[in-house]
């Protein structure tokens, strides 16, 4: 089996969308950037999101049981890098930004909706539907509850331990 260096490094050539996950509910609001986040399935549409088991967030999403996944554009370094430090508090995080609560009718319990990033490629509000425990991270199986796509644009991808832009295609809005 290979070492814990040469994964890390490996795993630095894998190109991964940057995203800010949030949510709001009984355990508090929460948010932090993943690139951690794949489809699953399109029939029921349910994604996966890998949280680090040692991260506040984890044990927040957890008791919350929703989460959204804003898919952040090129332009978003800036916030990518506000939502990944440890030791930010959780109202620095989110001042500065434009964010809203999805309809009531997405929320889990009656709890606060999972804010919505307001300029994301695409926000995807989320029931958190499963988790396994794997290696440092939990796996959240989420399942897709509503989306607000933002205007097109260039995505932002992480790539070698940098930020990289990826330039939108022509046929972007086809794809709604």
């Amino acid at each position: 089996m290979i070492d814990k260096q040469t994964f890390r490094e490996a795993m630095s050539r894998l190109a991964a969308a940057v995203n800010v996950i949030t949510s709001n509910g009984p355990g508090g609001l929460c948010g932090c950037t993943a690139s951690a986040v794949c489809s699953v399935s399109d029939e029921p549409p349910i994604l996966l999101v890998c949280i680090n088991r040692s991260s506040r967030n984890n044990a927040v999403l957890k008791e919350n049981q929703q989460l959204c996944v804003n898919v952040l554009r090129a332009d978003q370094e800036a916030l990518a890098l506000q939502f990944s430090r440890s030791g930010t508090d959780v109202a620095e995080r989110f001042a500065g930004t434009g964010w809203t609560e999805p309809q009531e009718d997405h929320a889990v319990d009656g709890a606060p909706g999972s804010p919505m990033l307001d300029d994301a490629l695409v926000s995807l509000d989320c029931r958190i539907t499963g988790s396994a425990e794997v290696g440092s991270h939990t796996v959240f199986y989420c399942t897709v509850e509503d989306t607000r796509f933002g205007a097109p644009g260039p995505g932002l991808v992480y790539f070698e331990r940098a930020f990289h832009a990826v330039p939108a295609s022509d046929s972007s809005d086809d794809q709604k």
